[in-house]
Protein backbone atom coordinates (compact mmCIF):
# COMPACT_ATOMS: atom_id res chain seq x y z
CA UNK A 1 0.00 0.00 0.00
CA UNK A 2 1.32 3.60 -0.88
CA UNK A 3 2.06 6.23 1.77
CA UNK A 4 -1.43 8.32 -0.16
CA UNK A 5 -3.43 5.50 0.56
CA UNK A 6 -2.23 5.23 4.17
CA UNK A 7 -2.91 9.07 4.73
CA UNK A 8 -6.44 8.26 3.08
CA UNK A 9 -7.27 5.22 5.46
CA UNK A 10 -6.09 7.26 8.15
CA UNK A 11 -8.80 10.12 7.09
CA UNK A 12 -11.23 7.68 6.98
CA UNK A 13 -10.58 5.94 10.29
CA UNK A 14 -9.33 8.27 12.21
CA UNK A 15 -12.68 10.41 13.71
CA UNK A 16 -14.53 6.60 14.70
CA UNK A 17 -11.15 5.51 15.98
CA UNK A 18 -11.17 8.65 18.85
CA UNK A 19 -14.47 8.51 19.46
CA UNK A 20 -14.55 4.59 20.44
CA UNK A 21 -14.07 3.12 23.34
CA UNK A 22 -11.40 0.04 24.25
CA UNK A 23 -13.08 -2.95 22.16
CA UNK A 24 -14.37 -0.91 19.50
CA UNK A 25 -10.56 0.68 18.84
CA UNK A 26 -9.09 -2.92 19.39
CA UNK A 27 -10.90 -4.06 16.18
CA UNK A 28 -10.12 -0.98 14.06
CA UNK A 29 -6.87 -1.22 15.62
CA UNK A 30 -6.58 -4.79 13.95
CA UNK A 31 -8.05 -3.88 11.04
CA UNK A 32 -5.84 -1.09 9.92
CA UNK A 33 -2.53 -3.21 11.15
CA UNK A 34 -3.71 -5.92 8.87
CA UNK A 35 -4.27 -4.01 5.91
CA UNK A 36 -1.15 -1.23 6.02
CA UNK A 37 1.12 -3.66 7.47
CA UNK A 38 2.36 -1.33 9.73
CA UNK A 39 3.60 -2.09 13.55
CA UNK A 40 1.00 -1.83 16.00
CA UNK A 41 2.47 1.04 18.14
CA UNK A 42 3.32 2.96 14.27
CA UNK A 43 -0.19 2.57 13.96
CA UNK A 44 -1.35 3.47 17.02
CA UNK A 45 0.56 6.54 16.50
CA UNK A 46 -0.64 7.25 13.05
CA UNK A 47 -4.57 7.14 14.36
CA UNK A 48 -3.67 9.51 17.25
CA UNK A 49 -0.96 12.24 16.02
CA UNK A 50 -2.68 12.13 12.46
CA UNK A 51 -4.25 16.01 12.67
CA UNK A 52 -2.23 17.12 15.70
CA UNK A 53 -0.05 20.21 15.45
CA UNK A 54 3.70 19.06 15.93
CA UNK A 55 5.59 19.61 19.48
CA UNK A 56 7.27 22.21 19.22
CA UNK A 57 11.26 21.37 19.16
CA UNK A 58 12.71 20.53 22.61
CA UNK A 59 15.73 22.44 24.01
CA UNK A 60 16.96 26.10 23.79
CA UNK A 61 16.16 28.13 20.20
CA UNK A 62 18.43 29.26 18.23
CA UNK A 63 19.56 32.36 18.65
CA UNK A 64 22.14 33.10 16.28
CA UNK A 65 20.34 32.93 13.05
CA UNK A 66 19.94 34.51 9.41
CA UNK A 67 21.44 38.35 9.49
CA UNK A 68 23.68 37.55 12.38
CA UNK A 69 25.68 34.22 10.12
CA UNK A 70 25.55 36.20 7.22
CA UNK A 71 27.52 39.57 9.41
CA UNK A 72 29.68 36.55 11.09
CA UNK A 73 30.62 35.42 7.61
CA UNK A 74 31.20 38.11 6.26
CA UNK A 75 33.52 39.76 8.81
CA UNK A 76 35.13 36.16 9.22
CA UNK A 77 35.86 36.22 5.19
CA UNK A 78 37.17 39.78 5.36
CA UNK A 79 39.39 38.25 8.28
CA UNK A 80 40.70 35.54 6.35
CA UNK A 81 39.16 33.14 7.84
CA UNK A 82 40.55 32.83 11.37
CA UNK A 83 39.60 30.44 13.86
CA UNK A 84 37.15 31.45 16.67
CA UNK A 85 39.39 32.21 19.61
CA UNK A 86 40.85 34.61 16.87
CA UNK A 87 38.46 36.34 15.23
CA UNK A 88 35.93 36.66 18.87
CA UNK A 89 38.72 39.23 20.73
CA UNK A 90 38.40 41.65 17.86
CA UNK A 91 34.83 41.53 16.65
CA UNK A 92 34.23 44.88 18.16
CA UNK A 93 37.08 46.32 16.35
CA UNK A 94 36.13 45.44 13.44
CA UNK A 95 32.17 46.04 13.43
CA UNK A 96 33.49 49.46 14.10
CA UNK A 97 36.62 49.68 10.83
CA UNK A 98 33.48 47.73 9.06
CA UNK A 99 31.03 50.30 9.51
CA UNK A 100 32.84 53.20 9.56
CA UNK A 101 34.37 52.35 5.73
CA UNK A 102 30.42 51.58 5.09
CA UNK A 103 31.22 48.13 4.26
CA UNK A 104 28.80 46.80 7.12
CA UNK A 105 25.44 47.65 8.59
CA UNK A 106 23.52 46.07 10.99
CA UNK A 107 20.73 46.95 13.10
CA UNK A 108 20.81 47.12 16.67
CA UNK A 109 19.87 43.87 17.45
CA UNK A 110 22.17 41.97 15.22
CA UNK A 111 25.19 44.02 16.42
CA UNK A 112 24.10 43.11 19.62
CA UNK A 113 23.78 39.17 19.06
CA UNK A 114 27.49 39.24 17.09
CA UNK A 115 29.17 41.36 19.69
CA UNK A 116 28.10 38.44 22.23
CA UNK A 117 28.55 35.31 19.99
CA UNK A 118 31.64 32.61 21.92
CA UNK A 119 34.35 31.72 20.12
CA UNK A 120 33.16 27.80 20.31
CA UNK A 121 29.83 29.40 18.53
CA UNK A 122 31.60 30.76 15.68
CA UNK A 123 33.43 27.98 14.88
CA UNK A 124 30.16 26.26 14.92
CA UNK A 125 28.48 28.50 12.85
CA UNK A 126 31.24 29.07 10.49
CA UNK A 127 32.00 25.01 10.20
CA UNK A 128 30.26 24.78 6.43
CA UNK A 129 32.41 27.25 4.84
CA UNK A 130 35.91 25.98 6.17
CA UNK A 131 37.61 23.89 3.97
CA UNK A 132 41.51 22.06 3.93
CA UNK A 133 44.84 22.44 2.32
CA UNK A 134 47.44 20.98 1.01
CA UNK A 135 50.83 20.81 1.97
CA UNK A 136 54.21 21.64 0.15
CA UNK A 137 57.78 20.38 -0.35
CA UNK A 138 61.12 21.64 1.38
CA UNK A 139 63.91 23.32 -0.45
CA UNK A 140 66.30 23.90 2.88
CA UNK A 141 69.67 22.70 1.29
CA UNK A 142 72.49 22.14 4.48
CA UNK A 143 74.78 25.21 4.84
CA UNK A 144 78.09 23.86 6.75
CA UNK A 145 80.05 26.58 6.32
CA UNK A 146 80.45 28.81 9.42
CA UNK A 147 77.86 26.92 11.73
CA UNK A 148 80.80 27.03 14.99
CA UNK A 149 80.41 31.02 14.03
CA UNK A 150 77.02 31.09 14.54
CA UNK A 151 75.38 30.29 17.60
CA UNK A 152 72.55 27.55 18.33
CA UNK A 153 69.07 29.02 19.94
CA UNK A 154 66.28 27.13 20.37
CA UNK A 155 62.65 27.89 21.19
CA UNK A 156 62.67 27.95 24.76
CA UNK A 157 65.36 30.70 24.54
CA UNK A 158 62.45 33.04 23.37
CA UNK A 159 60.76 33.24 26.68
CA UNK A 160 61.71 36.75 27.65
CA UNK A 161 63.04 37.94 24.49
CA UNK A 162 62.40 42.12 23.31
CA UNK A 163 60.86 43.27 20.10
CA UNK A 164 63.35 42.92 17.30
CA UNK A 165 64.55 39.47 17.35
CA UNK A 166 62.86 37.75 14.49
CA UNK A 167 63.28 34.63 12.87
CA UNK A 168 63.33 34.25 9.05
CA UNK A 169 62.74 31.48 6.74
CA UNK A 170 62.11 30.56 2.88
CA UNK A 171 58.79 29.30 0.91
CA UNK A 172 59.87 28.17 -1.95
CA UNK A 173 56.28 28.30 -4.58
CA UNK A 174 57.77 25.14 -6.57
CA UNK A 175 54.42 23.75 -7.05
CA UNK A 176 55.00 19.81 -7.43
CA UNK A 177 58.96 19.95 -8.60
CA UNK A 178 62.01 21.57 -7.06
CA UNK A 179 63.89 21.38 -10.39
CA UNK A 180 64.81 24.90 -12.00
CA UNK A 181 64.26 28.56 -10.82
CA UNK A 182 61.29 29.26 -8.84
CA UNK A 183 60.00 32.12 -6.86
CA UNK A 184 60.65 32.33 -3.30
CA UNK A 185 58.79 33.70 -0.42
CA UNK A 186 61.34 35.46 2.46
CA UNK A 187 59.09 35.45 5.92
CA UNK A 188 60.13 37.66 8.83
CA UNK A 189 58.28 37.02 12.17
CA UNK A 190 58.98 39.08 15.36
CA UNK A 191 59.29 36.62 18.07
CA UNK A 192 57.67 39.21 20.89
CA UNK A 193 54.95 41.10 18.91
CA UNK A 194 54.02 38.56 16.35
CA UNK A 195 54.64 41.39 13.41
CA UNK A 196 55.43 40.21 10.12
CA UNK A 197 56.91 40.99 6.88
CA UNK A 198 57.34 38.67 3.47
CA UNK A 199 58.92 39.86 0.54
CA UNK A 200 59.20 38.15 -3.03
CA UNK A 201 62.57 36.56 -4.33
CA UNK A 202 63.02 36.39 -7.75
CA UNK A 203 65.76 33.78 -6.60
CA UNK A 204 66.77 31.78 -4.05
CA UNK A 205 69.97 33.11 -3.77
CA UNK A 206 72.41 34.76 -0.69
CA UNK A 207 72.03 38.27 -2.49
CA UNK A 208 68.03 37.96 -2.72
CA UNK A 209 68.11 37.51 1.16
CA UNK A 210 70.79 39.99 1.69
CA UNK A 211 68.17 42.32 -0.34
CA UNK A 212 65.20 41.55 2.03
CA UNK A 213 67.04 41.79 5.00
CA UNK A 214 67.67 45.72 3.62
CA UNK A 215 64.03 45.80 2.96
CA UNK A 216 62.97 44.16 6.50
CA UNK A 217 64.80 46.78 8.08
CA UNK A 218 63.00 49.43 5.80
CA UNK A 219 59.24 48.22 6.87
CA UNK A 220 59.49 47.24 10.76
CA UNK A 221 58.54 49.96 13.14
CA UNK A 222 61.01 49.31 15.45
CA UNK A 223 64.74 48.71 14.96
CA UNK A 224 65.71 45.22 14.11
CA UNK A 225 67.94 43.73 16.78
CA UNK A 226 68.85 40.10 15.64
CA UNK A 227 67.46 37.23 12.95
CA UNK A 228 67.14 33.62 13.30
CA UNK A 229 67.20 31.02 10.69
CA UNK A 230 67.87 27.37 9.86
CA UNK A 231 70.66 25.73 8.61
CA UNK A 232 70.28 26.40 5.28
CA UNK A 233 73.32 27.10 3.48
CA UNK A 234 71.44 30.49 1.73
CA UNK A 235 70.94 32.49 5.23
CA UNK A 236 74.61 30.27 6.55
CA UNK A 237 77.18 32.06 4.58
CA UNK A 238 79.81 34.72 4.64
CA UNK A 239 77.64 37.80 2.51
CA UNK A 240 75.31 37.25 5.51
CA UNK A 241 77.13 37.31 8.20
CA UNK A 242 79.05 40.14 6.83
CA UNK A 243 76.20 42.49 6.29
CA UNK A 244 74.70 41.24 10.28
CA UNK A 245 77.99 42.02 11.56
CA UNK A 246 77.95 45.79 9.65
CA UNK A 247 74.21 46.46 10.63
CA UNK A 248 75.21 44.89 14.14
CA UNK A 249 72.49 42.66 14.28
CA UNK A 250 72.72 39.36 16.19
CA UNK A 251 72.28 36.42 13.94
CA UNK A 252 71.27 32.53 15.49
CA UNK A 253 70.42 29.77 13.94
CA UNK A 254 68.30 26.49 14.94
CA UNK A 255 69.23 23.05 15.82
CA UNK A 256 69.92 21.02 12.22
CA UNK A 257 66.20 18.84 11.73
CA UNK A 258 64.16 20.66 14.90
CA UNK A 259 61.61 22.23 13.06
CA UNK A 260 60.08 23.42 16.28
CA UNK A 261 62.85 25.60 16.91
CA UNK A 262 61.56 27.76 14.50
CA UNK A 263 57.80 27.39 15.47
CA UNK A 264 57.01 30.92 15.16
CA UNK A 265 58.20 31.98 11.52
CA UNK A 266 56.90 28.17 10.20
CA UNK A 267 53.21 28.95 11.70
CA UNK A 268 53.58 31.57 9.60
CA UNK A 269 54.63 30.22 6.69
CA UNK A 270 51.39 28.01 6.84
CA UNK A 271 49.10 31.02 8.14
CA UNK A 272 50.01 34.09 5.79
CA UNK A 273 52.04 32.61 3.11
CA UNK A 274 50.12 28.94 1.97
CA UNK A 275 47.07 30.32 3.09
CA UNK A 276 47.13 33.52 1.09
CA UNK A 277 49.68 32.14 -2.22
CA UNK A 278 48.84 28.20 -1.90
CA UNK A 279 51.08 25.98 -3.19
CA UNK A 280 51.24 26.27 -7.15
CA UNK A 281 54.70 26.85 -8.73
CA UNK A 282 55.62 30.54 -9.94
CA UNK A 283 58.47 31.82 -12.23
CA UNK A 284 57.88 34.88 -14.76
CA UNK A 285 59.05 38.18 -13.73
CA UNK A 286 55.18 39.07 -13.82
CA UNK A 287 54.28 36.70 -11.33
CA UNK A 288 57.26 38.07 -8.67
CA UNK A 289 56.18 41.23 -8.84
CA UNK A 290 52.53 40.26 -8.27
CA UNK A 291 53.75 38.80 -5.24
CA UNK A 292 55.26 41.41 -4.56
CA UNK A 293 52.37 43.88 -4.57
CA UNK A 294 50.52 41.42 -2.21
CA UNK A 295 52.90 41.31 0.31
CA UNK A 296 52.75 44.74 0.07
CA UNK A 297 48.92 44.78 0.60
CA UNK A 298 49.28 41.95 3.45
CA UNK A 299 51.93 44.46 5.55
CA UNK A 300 48.77 46.24 6.72
CA UNK A 301 46.54 43.54 6.64
CA UNK A 302 48.69 41.01 8.59
CA UNK A 303 50.08 43.42 11.02
CA UNK A 304 46.86 45.59 11.94
CA UNK A 305 43.98 43.24 11.34
CA UNK A 306 44.97 39.95 12.33
CA UNK A 307 45.07 39.00 16.15
CA UNK A 308 48.14 36.27 17.09
CA UNK A 309 48.10 34.27 20.46
CA UNK A 310 51.12 34.35 22.94
CA UNK A 311 51.64 31.90 25.54
CA UNK A 312 51.80 33.15 28.86
CA UNK A 313 52.53 29.71 30.72
CA UNK A 314 53.16 26.49 30.27
CA UNK A 315 52.72 23.41 32.86
CA UNK A 316 53.13 19.88 32.92
CA UNK A 317 51.06 17.76 34.94
CA UNK A 318 52.03 14.01 34.63
CA UNK A 319 51.16 13.52 30.93
CA UNK A 320 49.10 16.39 30.59
CA UNK A 321 50.48 19.84 29.65
CA UNK A 322 48.58 22.79 30.45
CA UNK A 323 48.82 26.24 28.41
CA UNK A 324 47.71 29.57 29.36
CA UNK A 325 47.37 32.32 26.34
CA UNK A 326 46.77 35.91 26.66
CA UNK A 327 43.80 37.54 25.05
CA UNK A 328 44.37 37.37 21.49
CA UNK A 329 45.86 41.63 20.00
CA UNK A 330 46.77 42.20 16.23
CA UNK A 331 50.87 42.79 15.92
CA UNK A 332 50.12 46.84 15.97
CA UNK A 333 48.09 46.74 19.40
CA UNK A 334 51.51 44.87 21.21
CA UNK A 335 53.61 47.33 19.84
CA UNK A 336 51.32 50.39 20.57
CA UNK A 337 50.84 48.15 24.41
CA UNK A 338 54.93 48.20 24.61
CA UNK A 339 55.29 51.45 24.02
CA UNK A 340 57.96 50.61 21.11
CA UNK A 341 56.98 54.02 19.52
CA UNK A 342 57.71 57.56 19.45
CA UNK A 343 54.58 59.59 20.39
CA UNK A 344 54.70 60.65 16.49
CA UNK A 345 55.06 57.54 15.24
CA UNK A 346 52.10 56.21 17.63
CA UNK A 347 49.61 58.54 15.95
CA UNK A 348 50.90 57.98 12.71
CA UNK A 349 50.35 54.19 13.18
CA UNK A 350 46.64 55.07 15.20
CA UNK A 351 45.50 57.21 11.85
CA UNK A 352 46.97 54.68 9.36
CA UNK A 353 44.66 51.75 11.15
CA UNK A 354 41.70 54.67 11.37
CA UNK A 355 42.07 54.83 7.55
CA UNK A 356 42.61 51.51 6.07
CA UNK A 357 39.91 49.53 5.27
CA UNK A 358 40.19 45.87 6.06
CA UNK A 359 37.58 44.81 3.42
CA UNK A 360 39.23 46.63 0.61
CA UNK A 361 42.78 45.25 1.91
CA UNK A 362 40.87 42.05 1.64
CA UNK A 363 39.57 42.61 -1.61
CA UNK A 364 42.83 43.67 -3.36
CA UNK A 365 44.56 40.83 -1.86
CA UNK A 366 41.99 38.27 -3.31
CA UNK A 367 42.17 39.97 -6.73
CA UNK A 368 46.09 39.90 -7.11
CA UNK A 369 45.99 36.03 -6.06
CA UNK A 370 43.66 35.51 -8.57
CA UNK A 371 46.08 37.42 -11.29
CA UNK A 372 48.72 35.27 -9.90
CA UNK A 373 46.94 31.85 -10.29
CA UNK A 374 46.66 32.64 -13.59
CA UNK A 375 50.04 33.77 -14.20
CA UNK A 376 51.42 30.15 -12.48
CA UNK A 377 52.21 26.94 -14.26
Amino acid sequence: MSQHSKRELVQRLQPRYLKADRKEKTKILDEFVAVTGLHRKAAIRRLRQQNQPKRERRGRQKIYTGSVVSALTQIWRICGGICGKRLQPILADMVTSLERHQELALDQETKRLVLAVSPATIDRLLQPFKTSQQRGQSTTKPGGLLKHQIPVRTFADWDDTQAGFVEIDLVAHCGESTAGQFLCSFTATDVATGWTECFSLRHRSQIAVTEALDQLRQRLPFPLLGIDSDNDSVFINDLILNDCQMHKITFTRCRPYKKNDQCFVEQKNWSIVRHTIGYQRFESQAAHQLLGDIYAELHLYTNLFQPTFKLVSKKRTGAKVYKKYETPKTPLQRVLDMKLLSPENSDLWQATYRDTNPAQCRRNIDEKVKQLVRLGK
